[in-house]
């Protein structure tokens, strides 16, 4: 799969699993996995990423004695799943267009 088309999946992937709930890395991990590869040197620049655009929030919670990161999806992130979703839609008008020899 193309390395930016993987990226941008993985960000809304990511943001697909903060939409239920608020989570910290590994649980993150473990629940887009089954969907698409993702690791930690993966998960976590996308995570700060997400942060610095506005599109999740950060909280720190102490578990069993250490402190554990906590994101949440913010509206903005909630936005960027819409417009994904609308992309797709587009996506597949035109994988249509292609599939059908350049025939509507």
């Amino acid at each position: 799969m193309d390395t930016q088309l993987k990226k941008g999946l993985l960000d809304v992937c990511v943001l697909s699993v903060l939409r239920k709930e608020e989570s910290y890395g590994y649980k993150i991990i473990a629940d887009v996995a089954p969907y698409i590869e993702i690791s930690e040197s993966t998960l976590y620049p996308i995570l700060k990423r997400l942060e610095s655009s506005g599109a999740v929030t950060t909280h720190s919670r102490e578990f069993n004695g250490r402190l554990r990161k906590y994101y949440k999806i913010t509206e903005k992130g909630l936005q960027k799943i819409c417009e994904f979703i609308e992309d797709v839609r587009e996506f597949e008008r035109i994988y249509e267009f292609i599939v059908n020899g350049g025939r509507q």
